[in-house]
C-alpha cells in the first residue's frame, strides 16, 4: 500500500508541468499522512485545475463520515467492481502530486524500515487517484480521495509486494479524460513501472510519526548491521558429539 508520501512542487511549476487553469497556495510537505488534506487534480466541465482533498475516500452514497472506514488505497484488480469505487473509477479519475512515497519493509525480525521511494531521475510522480465529493444533509461538502495501487515490480518487490500506480506521459491525459476514456480502459493505464524507473532508500524511523514533517525525512540513513554470531563455546569435558549442539 501508499501509507505516505512527499510534495514539494511549487505552486507554479505545478500548474506549469499537469497544464493547470489555477494554482493552489501550500508549503512543501514530507510526511503526508491519510486523513489530511492533499493536492489532488481532476477534470470538471473541461477545465483542469487543482483542488485540496481529504486523503481517504468518502463515496457519496454515505450517510455520514465519521462513521465510515478510511478508504486510502484503492486496489487496481478489484476497483472496478468495489461499490465504493466503480463510481469513482467511471466519474472521478484525478491524480495527485507527488515528490516520492514512503514505504515499509519488514525484516526477518519483524522490524519494519521504511525506504523513500522516488522517480530515478528525479522528477515528480503523478499518482493514479480517485475522488469523489460527499454532500451532508446542510449541503456541506466533503473532496475526498484515495490513491491507486498495483503489484510490485520486481526491483520494488525488494522492499513491498504493493506500490502506488505512477502515471507517465499521455497516461495522465487519459486517466483524466472521464468524458471520452471508459472506466474500463483507465482501469488497463494502472500498470507498474518498469524495473530501473525508480530509486530508493532507507531513511529515518521518524517518518512514522506524522507529526515529522521536515526535509531530514527524506534523507538517506545508514541500516544498522546485525551482530555477528557468537563462536560456540564447548562444554568441558565434551566429547565430539556434545560439541555438535
Amino acid at each position: 500500500m501508499c501509507g505516505r508520501y512527499a510534495s514539494t512542487l511549487p505552486p507554479e511549476q505545478m500548474a506549469e508541468l499537469f497544464k493547470l487553469l489555477n494554482q493552489l497556495e501550500m508549503v512543501p510537505r514530507y510526511n503526508i499522512a491519510p486523513t489530511q488534506p492533499v493536492v489532488a487534480i481532476w477534470e470538471e466541465a473541461a477545465r483542469r485545475e487543482a483542488h485540496f482533498a481529504r486523503w481517504g475516500l468518502v463515496p457519496r452514497w454515505v450517510k455520514d463520515p465519521r462513521e465510515f472506514p478510511l478508504l486510502v488505497n484503492a486496489r487496481v484488480e478489484t476497483m472496478a467492481e468495489k461499490p465504493a469505487f466503480r463510481d469513482a473509477l467511471k466519474h472521478g479519475r484525478c491524480i495527485i502530486p507527488a515528490s516520492g512515497y514512503y514505504e515499509w519493509h519488514t525484516g526477518p525480525d519483524k522490524k519494519k524500515q521504511p525506504y523513500y521511494i522516488t522517480h530515478a531521475d528525479g522528477r515528480p510522480m503523478a499518482l493514479a487517484g480517485l475522488y469523489a465529493t460527499w454532500v451532508g444533509p446542510e449541503g456541506e461538502e466533503i473532496d475526498s480521495i484515495a490513491t491507486i495501487t498495483v503489484p510490485a515490480n520486481q526491483q520494488l518487490s525488494e522492499v513491498h509486494d504493493r506500490m502506488p500506480a505512477i502515471l507517465e506521459g499521455d497516461a495522465i491525459e487519459q486517466w483524466l479524460d472521464v468524458r471520452s476514456v471508459s472506466a474500463r480502459h483507465a482501469n488497463q493505464l494502472a500498470l507498474p513501472l518498469e524495473d530501473g524507473a525508480l530509486k530508493f532508500h532507507p531513511v529515518s524511523t521518524r517518518v512514522n510519526s506524522a507529526r515529522d514533517d521536515d526535509p531530514g525525512l527524506v534523507e538517506p540513513v545508514a541500516l544498522e548491521k546485525p551482530e555477528p554470531p557468537q563462536p560456540r563455546k564447548k562444554v568441558a569435558g565434551g566429547g565430539a558429539q556434545m560439541d555438535l549442539f
